[in-house]
């Protein structure tokens, strides 16, 4: 295929370009009958040929910025082009009233402009790496090749030039007191900006020209060739300026309707190379494209259809490639054949067309139209990628004794150094400051209601004290400091069922307690040697969102049964009369049938009845006497005192409320959005600090305490294991590898310090953690309207884990100040975490489908390939399983709940032999939906285009 090049020293006078576009236009002739050789390729193909020719410094590829411009003419003045639509990635349209821009939007074009388009550069002329420095020169080439065309005569060809040639008006452009009037001191000269492209670039007249460096009044996003130039600060938007990508290049599409032409003017340009033209663009980079179409009267809305196919075409990625890389006018067809081919089509009857679709959260990847093999690109059906592994190489056995712990810390230790230096960022500082906030509410929330679950023997100052030092060593040595250690839901159970179990046989907590942990340690320490974080593979959704379940679960019912609680101990007296207040009076009086056992506890306290002035006992004074209270002001337990219940129910509730509300307004419509993401992220006790592991229990509890401690294992691995793969996943971008073996070590050996001191057990908070990455992504800083920063992965470091736990350790000596904190604050905390936790659980949207007919069903992946009774079924077994671990919870076998809890996964390979592995893989897949979504979205894409294969 041949090359077409009009890169050559141009002579002065008309009569001489005309040769050379005549000479030029012959070329393409040529090529185009070349190129034509090739139509039995499909346009999927030939593009596919096109991107895979070497680049060469002419035709490398960048950013583009598309701005439409439309001829208009004003009663009583002149014609002048009109800025009325921009590209950088979405498009933005200026509003009918003019005097601002549209959100931007994805583009919705009709199929007829587009046809429209592809016969404008059929029949038009196409001008590939043309080299001009004026808009002059360009207008020029372009009616020269129309008039050897014999498209044009003399006169025709004078108007249209100058009309080419008019002033070009931009939204952005202040009102000024004179038509031409500029304001002397905003003009700023860009003659040194830099006399070439970027690229450096041989002429044939002359030596290779270098760009010069940029000017410091204003930022320069690419070089160019433009002498004595002007740009007029005035003119430029440079909030919008900031949002345009370095070395971008523009992309100018000119349309609209002249009276006096009989047929349409097109030509498509392409300059080589690039070049700064003054005013005709309204961010001051070069223009390296140029559309022009110039008809007749009466086609203007058809005209401007047009021009926003062209436009919209070059913000697609794969034809702005193309464009890049053609070189001919077929290679221009093919581009757009490809992107018809991938076009889909709303029927009229069924969409509205003028409805504005939002940009999305993610733009899907172009680069299977990019890959030779099948049609678009896809080398290998896709539903393969429906089933890929979930974990790395991390996770493999290595068979040997701590084979895994070795390699996790060869692994890590080449990072050490640099997981500080990395710390030292801004970024860092707000990211620490909004989680010892975040961290703070769960330990202290935590805290309360263990010590209320234990009879204060650990309450919060413990909680704070152990988080501290938890975190700190994790910080420093664990595989993963992006992990955030936490108290969690299941170990919270798990402490209280072994409260209540050591209450019942009269057993000390504290000392069964610490052996529990010493043995778990020691079994943390067994898995770590043996490598079973590999099971860890094992656990699917099935297990994930039954037991994510319970424990959401068990926060409601624990933060709405405490709130009941407080009804019960401050009765609320619902036969009271206004009218006798000043009769109100309660008191305690001595009971007139004491029971037995009232009667041993006086025996026991030496307390003779008749001696006790019983109507002078506080309230807390009678009940412990087993007194009771008499009065028109007092209940079963004491005097009526609604102001305790209405007002905790006030904070309760109040709490949910601001949280909730906290947690939504990052992604609210009110305030910028630097407001919203400040928003976003914005006891004392009476015993020893080191634990005898057997106090007054019998010895053999030692050895019995094996039992519950191989339970408390399953709890500390599931938690710790299964936050860790969230974390360490793929599209989290991290570089510097993960350990999970030596997060485990990390987690056991602090278990066994906390247990010899009496402190809560800390292991990884999966909601924390997740919040922990989130504050540490890293972005791109310049996106196009609209656009979505792109991600570019997580800024891994040490020191915000470690700043958060240094913090929570100073926090000890605030426990004056917390004490003043009321529970049912931290009851509201505790359900709304249960509550917003069940976002996003599968189990939970399948639940809503029995009630929901199949017409208003949401349009869920695993619905479009699994039978509807199928589903059924797989949710009713979850939720049998969810019934017994609550049963098992609340009974008196509570502390083998654990064991169940392993069950699942048994139980889940059970389902084999009711499932296919297919329909197995859309209900317990471990893939996020939307991605499922995705994915199974663009399989159907590739089944389309191999249909298309076979018609042609």
């Amino acid at each position: 295929m041949g090359r077409q090049s009009h890169r050559h020293h141009r002579p002065h006078g008309s009569r001489h370009r005309k040769k050379d576009r005549r000479a030029g236009n012959a070329t393409q002739q040529d090529e185009e009958g070349e190129g034509a050789s090739a139509s039995h390729d499909t346009p999927s193909q030939r593009v596919q040929f096109i991107l895979g020719t070497e680049e060469d410094s002419e035709h490398v590829a960048h950013e583009l910025f598309t701005e439409l411009d439309e001829i208009c003419v004003k009663e009583g003045k002149d014609a002048e082009w009109k800025e009325t639509a921009r590209w950088l990635k979405f498009e933005e349209d200026v509003e009918d009233g003019g005097e601002r821009w549209s959100k931007p939007y994805v583009a919705t074009l009709s199929l007829h402009s587009l046809f429209e388009l592809r016969s404008c550069l059929i029949n038009g002329s196409v001008l590939l790496d043309m080299q001009a420095n004026t808009i002059e020169e360009i207008a020029d080439m372009v009616l020269d090749q129309q008039e050897a065309s014999h498209e044009l005569d003399d006169s025709v060809r004078l108007k249209v030039r100058e009309a080419l040639l008019k002033r070009h008006h931009h939204q952005n452009e202040k009102k000024r007191s004179g038509h031409h009037q500029l304001i002397p001191d905003m003009v700023r000269s860009f003659a040194d900006a830099g006399r070439k492209h970027s690229e450096p670039h041989m002429d044939k007249s002359g030596p290779t020209v270098s760009p010069q460096p940029p000017p410091t009044n204003i930022e320069v996003k690419n070089g160019a060739n433009h002498d004595n130039s002007q740009v007029d600060l005035s003119k430029v938007d440079m909030h919008f300026m900031k949002k345009i990508p370095t070395g971008a290049e523009a992309s100018n599409v000119l349309v609209g309707e002249l009276d006096f032409l009989e047929r349409p003017v097109v030509a498509f340009v392409r300059l080589s190379p690039a070049v700064l033209l003054t005013g005709l663009t309204e961010v001051p980079i070069p223009t390296r494209f140029m559309f022009i179409l110039l008809g007749p009267d009466g086609k203007a809305q058809q005209y401007h259809e047009i021009g926003r196919s062209m436009a919209t075409i070059m913000t697609d990625e794969i034809f702005h490639d193309v464009a890049y890389k053609a070189k001919d006018r077929s290679d221009l067809l093919a581009g757009i054949d490809e992107f018809l081919d991938q076009v889909t089509v709303l029927p009229p009857g069924e969409w509205d067309p003028s409805i504005r679709i939002e940009p999305p959260k993610s733009v899907p990847s172009q680069e299977k139209r990019k890959i030779p093999g099948m049609p678009n690109g896809t080398t290998c059906p896709v539903e393969e990628e429906f089933h890929a592994e979930h974990h790395g190489p991390e996770l493999q056995r290595t068979g040997r004794l701590f084979g895994g712990l070795i390699l996790d810390i060869k692994r890590k230790a080449p990072f050490y150094l640099s997981d500080y230096k990395d710390g030292l960022s801004l970024q860092c500082v707000a990211s620490f400051l909004f989680l010892y906030c975040a961290c703070m509410s769960p330990v202290i929330t935590f805290g309360g209601l263990l010590g209320e679950a234990t009879e204060g023997r650990i309450s919060a100052i413990e909680s704070l004290l152990g988080a501290s030092m938890t975190g700190v060593a994790y910080s420093l040595f664990a595989g993963q400091p992006l992990t955030i250690l936490g108290s969690t839901g299941p170990v919270l159970v798990f402490e209280k069922i072994l409260f209540k179990f050591c209450k019942d046989y009269d057993l000390s907590y504290l000392s069964l307690r610490t052996c529990i942990g010493l043995w778990t340690a020691f079994l943390c320490l067994v898995l770590v040697a043996t490598d079973a974080s590999s099971l860890v593979c094992y656990i699917t959704r099935f297990t994930e969102e039954a037991f994510a379940s319970l424990i959401c679960i068990i926060f409601i019912y624990e933060a709405l049964e405490k709130l009941i609680h407080l009804g019960e101990h401050y009765p609320i007296n619902t036969h009271s009369d206004l009218d006798k207040l000043t009769l109100a009076y309660c008191r305690c009086a001595e009971p007139d049938n004491p029971s037995n056992t009232t009667l041993e506890l006086w025996s026991q306290k030496n307390i003779t009845a008749s001696a006790v002035p019983w109507a002078n006992l506080t309230v807390k004074e009678c009940i412990d006497l087993q007194g009771h209270f008499v009065g028109t002001a007092c209940g079963h337990h004491g005097p009526y005192t609604p102001d305790v219940l209405f007002w905790s129910a006030i904070l309760f509730f109040a709490t949910v409320f601001m949280s909730a509300f906290l947690k939504e307004c990052k992604t609210s419509r009110y305030f910028p959005t630097r407001v919203r993401s400040m928003i976003n992220h914005c006891f004392i006790y009476d015993r020893g600090w080191l634990i005898n592991p057997i106090g007054r229990n019998p010895w053999w509890t030692v050895l019995a305490a094996s039992i519950p401690a191989l339970l408390c294992t399953i709890l500390i691995f599931m938690d710790q294991q299964i936050t860790a793969v969230i974390i360490n996943r793929k599209e989290h971008k991290l570089l510097k590898g993960c350990g999970y073996h030596l997060d485990l070590l990390m987690v056991g050996v602090m278990l066994a310090v906390c247990s010899i001191m009496g402190l809560p057990w800390f292991v990884a908070a999966t909601v924390l953690s997740i919040s922990h990455v989130n504050s540490l992504k890293l972005e791109s800083e310049s996106s196009a309207p609209g656009e979505q920063p792109r991600f570019l992965g997580i800024r891994e470091q040490r020191l915000t884990g470690l700043v958060i736990f240094l913090l929570m350790g100073l926090s000890v000596f605030m426990t004056g100040a917390l004490q003043f904190i009321p529970m049912p604050v931290l009851y509201g905390v505790f359900l709304y975490m249960g509550a917003s936790s069940l976002r996003g659980i599968q189990f939970f949207d399948r639940l809503k489908l029995f009630g929901m007919p199949a017409k208003h069903q949401p349009d869920f992946i695993y619905l479009r390939h699994v039978p509807l009774r199928k589903v059924h079924l797989f949710t009713i077994t979850q939720l049998t399983c969810l019934a017994l671990l609550w049963i098992i919870k609340t009974s008196k076998a509570a502390i083998v709940f654990p064991m169940m809890v392993l069950a699942l996964v048994f139980i889940r390979k059970l389902l084999d032999l009711c499932f296919t592995k297919r329909e197995l893989s859309y209900l317990d897949d471990i893939m996020p939906e939307s991605k499922k979504k995705q994915l199974h979205d663009a399989s159907k894409n590739v089944d389309i285009e191999v249909l298309h294969l076979f018609t042609v």
